[in-house]
């Protein structure tokens, strides 16, 4: 027998991601036509211990979908890892009679439901529905993940302007974007600005080829994935001087780390559509009955993935 859902919680988890206000905007505003009671959870599961609970409606999310970041906040939570931890976060669920609790987050953020709802050693017996948020794409069962797509135009946008320089100085930049396991951002932003040399985590870096290649260049771009075994930007701009100096080359690298700069800034349009067919699809699981799933995206449909 389905259950009836009457209330639901919101939260985001983990890092944040272009695309989170879209999607607590669009499940707040679904939920709310379909007769839902709606709570936004702040800073994620450790605000889910300390009772930190909103009530949502219409105008809480109001101009809110070309905000980056996330207006429900984030954290990282080492209490929740716990017992006690959970039983706290049960209690105020509880209290508050809510029967649902959707996470937008990564996959650690999947595994901290999966622990709370599991039906045979879980804390709160309500349902849980996931959705993917991070800039890494790095979640599996999806094919995109809201943030990935903002990431990747942002980072794009800073090669376009050190290509400017790059070129007026005869000089080879080494671009560190993010991705400590997944090498999706560098393959992406490397294809997307005509990147030389693309150096992610999943493969090892021929650093001689690259050197052989660049001696023969005025300037270029390599993209390198923070996770790269060879180290990141800077690592691998002295490994290509140092060989570069041997070979009595007079080119010249530089190391720019791009960092958090991926994370910010308003979502793109393609992150905004997708947070919103995600959050439909959340919703409606939900008021289906469904618990323990993930919204995702497989060959442009969105449908549900086990957590």
């Amino acid at each position: 027998m389905t259950k009836t859902i009457k209330k639901i919680a919101i939260m985001t988890s983990g890092g944040d991601a272009p695309g989170m206000n879209a999607f607590i905007r669009s499940a707040t505003r679904y939920a709310i036509e379909k007769g839902l009671g709606v709570f936004g959870i702040l800073e994620g599961y450790q605000g889910l211990i300390e009772n930190r609970l909103i009530e949502m409606n219409y105008d809480s999310v109001c101009n809110t979908i070309h905000l980056g970041g996330t207006i429900l906040k984030t954290s990282r939570s080492q209490e929740f890892m716990t017992h006690e931890g959970r039983l706290k976060a049960a209690k105020n669920l509880n209290d508050k009679e809510i029967d649902a609790l959707i996470c937008c987050g990564g996959d650690g953020s999947y595994a901290g439901l999966k622990e709370f709802a599991n039906k045979e050693t879980g804390e709160w017996q309500g349902l849980v529905i996931g959705s993917p948020g991070t800039i890494d794409n790095d979640v599996s069962g999806t094919d995109l993940t809201i943030g990935f797509d903002t990431a990747v135009n942002t980072a794009v946008e800073a090669i376009d302007k050190l290509r400017d320089t790059g070129d007026s100085h005869s000089r080879h930049f080494i671009v560190e974007v993010m991705g400590r396991h997944c090498g999706d951002i560098a393959q992406a932003v490397g294809l997307a600005s005509g990147a030389t040399f693309i150096a992610v985590p999943e493969e090892k870096t021929d650093i001689k080829s690259i050197v052989c290649t660049l001696r023969k260049r005025g300037h270029d771009i390599v993209v390198v994935a923070e996770g790269n075994e060879l180290g990141g930007a800077e690592k691998i701009a002295q490994l290509l001087e140092q060989h570069h100096r041997e070979m009595k080359s007079n080119s010249e690298f530089r190391a720019c780390v791009l960092g958090h700069i991926q994370r910010g800034g308003s979502p793109t349009a393609k992150d905004r559509i997708l947070a919103h067919r995600f959050a439909i699809k959340a919703v409606d699981a939900l008021l289906s009955g469904e618990t323990l799933k993930a919204t995702a995206s497989k060959a442009d449909e969105i449908i549900l993935s086990l957590l």
